[in-house]
């Protein structure tokens, strides 16, 4: 037990366990340094879900920690896309619980969303359940929402296999579902920043690489198809800079885009891209033979780890 951190030595000699909750669904999260979220994104789903899982990237930080001390099921295995993580997770995890629900750890259900789930869930008819999610900057609620499959029948989903943005494909009729999902996605202006960055970086990749995006670009095809078109095709449409000027919003992730796009050009900076590669592929540097000596755990399992 020498090699452990004084909070997982702790969590052996308690042996706590998850308490399955009422509700038949596994929530399923990944993750990386997100220890600030995990103690309470862990409280909100006490109580409530059957199932818990935790897909970690060799985080750096206390995540795996209070994971274990809540009794969570988690697996390590180093992140080379959402898509791919995702479709890990999915294929992987001992789900039992015939319904799954998709996560991230800076999220949380309202109870209005959580009887709404339970009610749809008892009557047996959901196919995929469309969840709105608001978006909370700084601890303050904003006018933005989204609406998201993020609730299907367990085996009846897979995501997209893309570096970013990862859309999923489920089997069955869509529902909408009342209440909301809190997304507090910045604590800090420092924060937002950073996330801007990572995912401007991954973008710049895609169009760098010339990857595939969420779906088939199809002007006329299903809605995802449309906005993929747009994605693809909008850097060549007339009077773009026009509309861009009337969205500040949207002007200034095009600038961000843009500008990680041309230090991506191989005829200016040749060795960026595997730079920028590094950052979005491989876990921290020095973190897997730390990690290594978490297995077995207090939850019953072993933390698997996978290249």
């Amino acid at each position: 037990m020498a090699n452990l951190t004084p909070s997982v030595a702790q969590a052996l000699t308690t042996e706590p366990a998850w308490h399955p909750g009422p509700v038949p669904v596994a929530v399923v999260m990944i993750s990386l340094n997100e220890g600030h979220n995990m103690e309470e994104v862990l409280r909100n789903l006490a109580g409530w879900a059957q199932q818990v899982f935790l897909v970690d990237s060799y985080s750096a930080d206390e995540t795996v920690d209070i994971a274990l001390r809540h009794g969570v099921h988690v697996v390590q295995r180093r992140f080379r896309g959402f898509g791919d993580q995702w479709n890990f997770a999915l294929r992987e995890l001992p789900i039992t619980s015939p319904w799954t629900m998709k996560l991230d750890p800076d999220e949380r259900l309202t109870p209005e969303l959580k009887w709404s789930i339970e009610s749809a869930l008892r009557r047996g008819d959901l196919g995929a359940g469309v969840i709105t999610r608001r978006l909370w900057f700084m601890g303050r609620p904003l006018p933005v929402c989204q609406r998201l499959v993020r609730i299907w029948r367990t085996g009846a989903c897979r995501f997209t296999d893309v570096l970013v943005n990862e859309y999923p494909i489920v089997d069955g009729p869509e529902q909408a579902l009342g209440g909301e999902l809190e997304h507090h996605d910045s604590p800090s202006l420092t924060h937002w920043y950073d996330k801007q960055n990572r995912y401007s970086a991954a973008e710049a990749l895609i169009r760098f690489e010339g990857r595939d995006l969420s779906d088939r670009p199809s002007l006329l095809g299903s809605g995802l198809q449309r906005r993929m078109w747009v994605k693809k095709h909008f850097w060549k449409l007339p009077g773009r800079y026009v509309f861009f000027a009337s969205l500040p919003s949207a002007r200034r992730r095009c600038m961000a885009r843009g500008a990680r796009r041309l230090d991506l050009d191989p005829l200016a900076h040749r060795d960026l891209p595997d730079a920028g590669l590094q950052g979005l592929r491989n876990e921290p540097p020095g973190t897997r033979v730390e990690c290594a000596s978490l297995a077995p755990r207090v939850t019953g399992h072993e933390v698997r780890q996978y290249d």
